[in-house]
């Protein structure tokens, strides 16, 4: 009598389906914030079709964009699961990531908590201003479920002023429910909920009109969001003048989930049809770095989501996802970013010839460039990419940046197509591989890319040689050479200035301490100094703050020495330490340097920075 009791509530709560109901496989998930001032969301999945004695639920391990593991299993508790009549089924755990469920009648009611405290592009985030859920962070999924259509329903039943940005396709009637053809797409889906205000604007080329959409949860002033709305545009016409046309966006719609508010993780996540930018940045101080985060993961629309490595197809969620092509995905995009933000006329061209210089300067003195190549520094994601670990590591010696290694490697590659064949550009490179492989979705190997820069070229030797000494191999491009071809001069911004140091201090009771270990070829390296060291006095002078330091600094001259007094494991001594050259790096017009700018080189750099129209 109780059993029966305790099922009949179960079904006016639930709302659970008759076995006849189940046949079909479906899943129908239920989010709601009741406990949000305690980062808290309820969760239902019901998944109809249930065809194994045993489903097996799990919590993803990965999130599309992220190469890492996240275990995202962690933040989820209370998990019950019900039959179609409310009858209460036993759970099992093979594993930290999945529930096992038997006893069932081909439907499955899964209940759980979720808690969200981090909203940003990789979790989710839950409070009384909003819901930021990233899917793998807060969807569980079923095996043998992953071609079945998802229903998703939001219910915000104590903040009717919120609404929902998506790339889910909505449902006709209910501005809080969505669908989603399949598992992948699903996962892929990210939604903000809030008091957004929203911006649009209507694309039409090709015989169709798309919407590209901005949902904004901020503080600021509607004439911030205004402006920010303007550059945005701007931006997304000169990424679209890269690829000739824009997506063919499902549901005819691509949304920015931009969120800048207080406390909130900076972020960028691309995703199919819509991105996730949040920043803690608000539009007045932070305009410029957000609009960047902005074109950065707009370009990922095309660069990656459908001009996609194969190594990545399909994506897995139980594991960590490596890629041997993230130089071009994300560091090609990264070469785009200030360009686009350039030609959109959002910064200037002394700014990004200083954004374009820092980070070739960066790979030209990283040590790391020594060790991996631009494909194995890809393969290297899981292991930095957000990656959480407590032991210490060398990296700062062994590993550059996919997204730095790889915007210098396009900056390269841009001007070696540009003053070597003439009339041709990284635009007509990404072009072709829209056409090749984006538009058609069909994923590349790195093989691939090979065989399109040949084509483009009509140089198989060429592109031959540039895969096997820059992108497989660890040769460097001879920058300076290109950039002046381009009618800028890429050179050492401060001459005759000495540096004890290119890691960094922290300044406490007159003493400075390493706080990583020190950098291969750098004057505390060759001292013998390391991570926790303490740099006490400099020719007997105490460390009161960089202040200090850049005072001694400035009565030496690169090459010259210094005592450097220094604790070490507890025992102090006294080292010499060389200083070096500062190794900050600029590029700057030829012009003025005093060098003549010829007609040729100034047509190549127009027609590089120059802003671009659609064709």
């Amino acid at each position: 009598m109780k059993k029966s009791i305790c099922a009949a509530v179960a079904v006016m709560i639930w709302g659970f389906t008759s076995p006849a109901q189940a046949q079909e496989q479906q899943i129908h998930y239920t989010v709601s914030f009741e406990n949000a001032a305690h980062h808290e969301a309820q969760v239902k999945a019901v998944f109809q079709g249930v065809k194994t004695p045993v489903l097996e639920v799990r919590m993803s391990r990965s999130s599309p964009g992220r190469y890492a593991l996240h275990e995202f299993a962690k933040n989820v508790y209370s998990v019950q699961a019900f039959d179609s009549q409310g009858k209460p089924l036993p759970i099992t755990r093979p594993n930290l990531h999945q529930w096992n469920v038997s006893g069932h009648d081909g439907t499955v009611h899964i209940t759980y908590t979720l808690f969200a405290d981090r909203p940003d592009g990789t979790y989710a985030g839950v409070n009384e201003t909003h819901a930021k859920l990233n899917a793998p962070a807060t969807f569980m999924y079923a095996n043998g479920f992953e071609q079945a259509p998802a229903r998703v329903e939001f219910k915000a039943t104590n903040f009717p002023q919120w609404t929902a940005a998506t790339q889910l396709k909505p449902e006709t009637g209910n501005n809080l429910t969505f669908s989603a053809p399949n598992f992948q797409y699903l996962m892929d889906s990210p939604t903000e909920l809030a008091n957004l205000q929203w911006r649009q604007w209507p694309v039409a080329e090709n015989g169709r009109t798309q919407q590209v959409r901005i949902a904004m949860h901020h503080q600021g002033t509607e004439k911030e969001l205004d402006e920010y709305t303007q550059k945005a545009q701007r931006i997304v016409t000169q990424a679209q003048a890269v690829f000739g046309e824009l997506p063919a966006f499902d549901f005819g719609t691509y949304t920015f989930l931009a969120c800048y508010m207080p406390g909130t993780p900076g972020d960028g996540m691309e995703h199919r049809n819509s991105t996730s930018i949040t920043s803690s940045r608000p539009l007045r101080t932070g305009m410029i770095g957000n609009l960047g985060t902005l074109a950065h993961e707009f370009f990922h629309s095309w660069n990656v989501e459908r001009i996609r490595p194969k190594s990545l197809e399909p994506f897995n969620f139980a594991d960590a996802n490596m890629s041997g092509e993230l130089w071009l995905a994300e560091g090609f995009t990264n070469y785009y970013t200030d360009l686009l933000m350039h030609r959109a006329g959002v910064i200037n061209a002394e700014e990004y010839l200083q954004a374009a210089a820092d980070e070739v300067g960066y790979v030209i003195f990283a040590p790391g460039k020594n060790y991996f190549s631009p494909v194995e520094m890809s393969m290297q994601a899981p292991f930095v990419d957000a990656s959480r670990s407590v032991d210490p590591v060398n990296r700062h010696n062994t590993f550059i940046s996919y997204y730095t290694f790889g915007s210098a490697v396009g900056f390269g590659l841009d001007l070696t197509l540009r003053t070597r064949f003439q009339g041709l550009t990284l635009d007509d490179y990404m072009r072709l591989l829209w056409q090749r492989h984006g538009k058609p979705e069909k994923p590349y190997t790195l093989a691939d890319l090979e065989v399109a820069l040949a084509d483009l070229t009509k140089d198989p030797a060429f592109a031959k040689d540039f895969f096997l000494r820059h992108v497989h191999g660890k040769e460097l491009m001879p920058y300076e050479t290109l950039a002046k071809q381009m009618g800028v001069v890429l050179r050492t911004a401060r001459p005759g200035k000495a540096v004890l140091n290119t890691e960094q201090l922290q300044f406490t009771n007159d003493q400075a301490t390493l706080m990583s270990g020190t950098h291969i070829g750098s004057p505390l390296y060759k001292a013998g100094l390391d991570r926790e060291d303490v740099l006490l006095t400099v020719n007997g002078k105490k460390l009161k703050d960089q202040k200090t330091l850049d005072e001694i600094l400035n009565k030496f001259k690169p090459g010259q020495t210094v005592q450097v007094e220094v604790e070490q494991r507890g025992t102090k001594k006294q080292v010499a330490v060389t200083l070096a050259q500062d190794p900050k790096i600029e590029m700057v017009p030829l012009e003025k340097t005093g060098q003549t700018l010829t007609p040729d080189m100034k047509a190549r750099r127009e027609a590089w920075l120059g802003s671009k129209t659609v064709q």
